[in-house]
């Protein structure tokens, strides 16, 4: 099982271009800055450059952490993780994996699973992380809701097509 690096530098392009949707004035952008006391001069001036490349390597990194979430096919290779022969063509090991990936390789590989355990992970991760900081930050429900939601379809997205094209 290989790790598919161009489906995950187009998965990491997904918070981006959500993001442009999502925290436009005209869907919740306008909620958010209430909810976080901002204003627009608030928002203003920063290196955005910077700013957007950083977003990019960090959507990458969650990108590759939501291959293992959903592609149940890299637990089987994480258990055989140091086999002799694994990766030896002709082994017993070697023809084990490649049976199993024959049989199995393609068991839960669509976008409507890779979208439920990207929502699972926006629920059960980014949940209890942004809603714990929420609360130290003396942040409303609306906070939390829109940026959990935020994190959840992006990870849904992300999921999707990650365990649909991966």
């Amino acid at each position: 099982m290989e790790f598919n690096f161009l489906i995950t530098a187009v998965a990491a392009i997904i918070p981006t271009v959500l993001g442009f949707v999502w925290y436009n004035p005209k869907v919740f952008g306008t909620a958010w800055m209430n909810a976080c006391g901002f204003t627009e001069d608030d928002l203003k001036g920063g290196n955005m450059a910077l700013i957007f490349i950083l977003c990019y390597v960090f959507s990458f990194f969650l990108a590759s952490t939501v291959n293992v979430l959903v592609i149940h096919q890299f637990g089987f290779f994480s258990s055989l993780y140091g086999e002799p022969g694994l990766t030896e063509v002709g082994t017993e090991t070697y023809q084990y994996a490649q049976d199993f990936m024959t049989k199995y390789g393609d068991n839960y590989r669509t976008f409507k699973h890779g979208a439920l355990h990207g929502t699972l992970a926006g629920i059960f991760f980014v949940l209890p992380v942004l809603g714990t900081n929420a609360m130290f930050e003396r942040k409303g429900f609306k906070y939390i809701a829109v940026n959990v939601g935020y994190w959840t379809v992006c990870l849904a997205l992300m999921g999707g097509v990650i365990c649909q094209f991966a």
